[in-house]
């Protein structure tokens, strides 16, 4: 879909060039391609490089991972906040896209170097073998800082980037006066399935890195394993550039951050105001808030009534030209837009135990597959971490089917275009991942006891007759529910966030993915000293851990977690929006979607 978008050159004149729609896809999507393609390469095999290469210790280098994996989930909240102040979405890419690189770059000279790895052990984690020196961890903690910086400016704004060549068609229709509900519908639907592409694309990413790269890392040597994604992310960035003529650019509209705190600071001096009955008493200034509203305003709702004396006009609040003190007055739609973060933190903070369940996908995991006979044929081993590429293949089908099977079935039942809501969505996401994890708790189970019956106990490195393919149902439901869950949770975040926060929003769930990492590793911990006197779980002798325990102590976290979701579900209201259409001198506001609860009606588009 092309927009006719409208720019102004020296003189005033208006041109009109064709910008946006789906021929951007490629350029966008490819830099996003190349960061997974990039993480995943690493990331997924990570803890063979540590325990094997730098010799850390099992708990150390699972921590290590979940510590990174957590801090690049972090760093996209402030390359949201410079993408939604002053960078843009543009220029905040190709800054992420730079320190990613330089990052990659630093782990392939790690790789390469013998003098930043400790001497080859031939038992790691015995007292024997030397590990990493303080320097050559430094090397390796400095790489991956840069590339969670890198990722700090890639994640929160790709998606609300690519969102940005189809919300232009939108306003374009409503500047014409036929933003009709069928034309708001077929924008939403063209969203849903930008964000199916995404993660699709991201999986297809993640399927070559944990086969081509994750091989040649086992087979070859790491120095081209580091490599080939660091060339990979370097072909991005150039493919981002040449892009730049076709794309949307939106400009910043300012801190978010501010706007928001400057509705709070306004609410607290006026604490003790009385709020009218009649919110057309409230303060309106649709000149003030053009550049974020530029798909129609917030209409004022009835909750959190506490923040509506922010919009109180008291003395002193307007001066003598008519501008209005922010931090004294603030409109309607900036307190509306203060009260749709606080109503998705709730259902946004369920997101986090799913990342919590992650962070020992790439390590646990990929230490019970090195154990167990992972033989295709006799002269072939596939290599312990591309065991992933069954979630990612999971993934990868679930999406495919959802647009072609999922969605027509279930229409027929619900009657929504979408089919189900992005909350409803979500849920279903969260109920099978608990079948993930307790599907893992079995399987390990059942791996502990062919170990013991072969007397393997005490031997860590032998292999255990038990075929590798058992975890495959594990890791295939990890995918299925990712397929709904962080799609649903990304979906939500975007549609409920204020528009001039939509790069926020974004940051929101990686913000989510990096508390839950951060929660793995507290958890790790936790259960590493709570179980040392008797019988530990978490141990580099996996045969004599009980890994099994640990995945259910998760898999109550989750059905917790699960009841928590659908309590903040059934009470969960969607945000209202107005649009103006302007048609010669006259304007006109219609009320885009009625305040509905739980999406229902509009499929959660709003």
């Amino acid at each position: 879909m092309a927009t006719a978008a409208v720019d102004r050159d020296g003189d005033g004149a208006q041109k009109k060039r064709k910008l946006g729609g789906f021929k951007t896809m490629p350029f966008i999507l490819a830099n996003d391609v190349c960061d997974r393609f990039a993480t995943a390469g690493f990331g997924a095999n990570m803890i063979t490089y540590l325990t094997q290469q730098l010799n850390l210790p099992l708990v150390e280098a699972s921590n290590t991972l979940t510590n990174f994996s957590g801090t690049s989930s972090l760093t996209p909240i402030l390359g949201a906040l410079a993408a939604d102040s002053f960078a843009g979405r543009f220029w905040t890419i190709i800054a992420g896209s730079v320190f990613y690189q330089l990052g990659m770059l630093g782990l392939v000279v790690s790789a390469l170097l013998p003098s930043l790895r400790p001497p080859p052990c031939s038992t790691p984690g015995t007292p024997t073998c030397r590990r990493a020196s303080g320097w050559q961890l430094a090397v390796l903690y400095l790489s991956l800082l840069c590339t969670s910086l890198g990722s700090g400016g890639l994640r929160p704004c790709v998606v609300a980037f690519g969102t940005d060549q189809f919300d232009q068609e939108l306003e374009k229709q409503q500047k014409q006066g036929g933003a009709e509900a069928a034309e708001v519908a077929a924008v939403a639907e063209q969203k849903r399935r930008y964000f199916n592409l995404y993660f699709f694309t991201m999986g297809i990413a993640a399927l070559l890195a944990l086969t081509v790269v994750v091989y040649i890392q086992d087979n070859v040597g790491w120095g081209w394993g580091f490599g080939i994604p660091a060339i990979a992310m370097f072909v991005s960035i150039v493919v981002f550039v040449v892009g730049y003529p076709l794309y949307v650019r939106l400009k910043p509209g300012g801190s978010p951050f501010t706007r928001l705190a400057q509705v709070a600071a306004s609410a607290f001096k006026k604490r003790n105001a009385a709020v009218p009955k009649d919110p057309g008493m409230l303060y309106q200034n649709k000149e003030l808030d053009a550049l974020i509203s530029t798909n129609g305003r917030l209409l004022h709702t009835n909750q959190l009534t506490f923040l509506d004396r922010a919009a109180i006009v008291t003395a002193g609040d307007i001066s003598g030209s008519g501008k209005p003190d922010l931090w004294r007055l603030s409109t309607v739609h900036r307190v509306e837009e203060l009260k749709s973060i606080v109503r998705i933190l709730p259902i946004w903070s369920a997101g986090i135990m799913v990342a919590t369940i992650d962070s020992h996908n790439g390590s646990f995991t990929i230490m019970q597959a090195r154990t167990m006979d992972r033989h295709i044929t006799r002269n072939f081993e596939i290599p312990p971490a591309t065991m992933s590429i069954f979630t990612t293949a999971a993934l990868l089908v679930t999406l495919a089917l959802y647009d072609r099977l999922f969605v027509p079935l279930v229409r027929r039942v619900t009657g929504l275009p979408s089919g189900i809501t992005y909350l409803q969505r979500m849920a279903i996401g969260l109920a099978i991942s608990i079948l993930g994890v307790a599907t893992a708790a079995l399987v390990e189970t059942k791996r502990r006891g062919v170990a013991a019956d072969h007397g393997l106990l005490d031997n860590p490195k032998a292999i255990v007759p038990l075929s590798v393919f058992w975890l495959v149902p594990q890791f295939a439901i990890h995918g299925i529910a990712g397929a709904f869950s962080s799609v649903g949770h990304m979906e939500f975040l975007y549609d409920q966030a204020p528009e001039s926060m939509r790069s926020t929003a974004a940051a929101f769930f990686w913000l989510a993915s990096s508390l839950g990492h951060y929660m793995g590793t507290v958890l790790v911990t936790a259960v590493q000293r709570a179980t040392r006197c008797r019988g530990e779980w978490l141990q580099d002798n996996i045969n004599r851990g009980r890994i099994d325990n640990y995945y259910w102590l998760v898999t109550c976290l989750m059905v917790l977690n699960l009841g928590y979701y659908l309590l903040c579900f059934h009470f969960y209201n969607m945000k209202p929006l107005e649009i103006a259409a302007e048609q010669g001198d006259h304007g006109r506001e219609c009320e885009l979607s009625p305040l509905k609860k739980n999406g229902a009606g509009t499929g959660g588009m709003v």
